[in-house]
């Protein structure tokens, strides 16, 4: 990686860093430069003003979440040919990447943004809306090829879908404001059992009870 683009990761890192633990409004250009170790034209060389780093740090999010979800859930599907349990895999893998986060979860780009979204021009905020509309399909997409194999009448496709997200960006909340990110991976588990309930009728698998053989 050049130098250059080296300095602008670093910019963005700082910046995340600073947004994720105190918000946009409360993040200056002057203290992420101080940290940087750069002059105020080394940053505009980078970024025009403070609304064009927001949308870099959106799209840098988007894109490592993309990928994560694809590497995850591609994984699911190698593991097994069928379409639930290639899901119900990769919803395990992704509860166990969130559990190797070893602090409290940082927190959500996206949800940053919609919090403060007055900050920021449309282009920002349609970015994460964009983001969150592409989640939610993507996730749809993964349900309605299991419903192919695993007829479900009464399951809400969109909902179910919906559920996810929501599930996610809740626990992020809930293990920010509570300190425990075990929270966000056991609302992933919680959310993976539903798929199964919903689609076979059973819960959690649990291990059998061993039973003696009659003398």
């Amino acid at each position: 990686m050049k130098k250059g683009a080296e300095t602008r990761e670093r910019i963005l890192d700082i910046a995340e860093a600073a947004v994720l633990d105190k918000g946009f409004a409360a993040t200056s250009i002057d203290e992420i430069i101080a940290e940087a170790g750069i002059t105020k034209s080394g940053f505009f060389y980078h970024f025009r003003d403070k609304n064009e780093l927001a949308l870099q740090m959106v799209d840098r999010f988007i894109e490592t979440n993309n990928q994560l979800c694809d590497d995850i859930f591609a994984r699911g599907r190698e593991l097994s040919d069928d379409p639930l349990q290639g899901f119900l895999i990769g919803l395990k893998l992704l509860a166990e990447t969130l559990a190797e986060v070893k602090s409290k979860h940082p927190g959500c780009i996206v949800a940053s943004v919609c919090y403060q979204e007055r900050l920021f021009d449309r282009k920002v905020v349609e970015r994460t809306r964009t983001f969150t509309v592409d989640w939610m399909a993507r996730f749809r997409g993964y349900l309605a090829e299991i419903a192919e194999t695993y007829p479900a009448p009464d399951a809400e496709l969109d909902d179910l879908a919906e559920s996810l997200v929501c599930m996610i960006e809740g626990g992020i909340t809930l293990s920010k404001v509570m300190g425990d990110v075990s929270h966000l991976e056991r609302q992933v588990m919680s959310y993976r059992n539903i798929v199964r309930m919903v689609f076979t009728g059973r819960g959690p698998a649990r291990a059998r009870p061993m039973l003696l053989a009659a003398e």
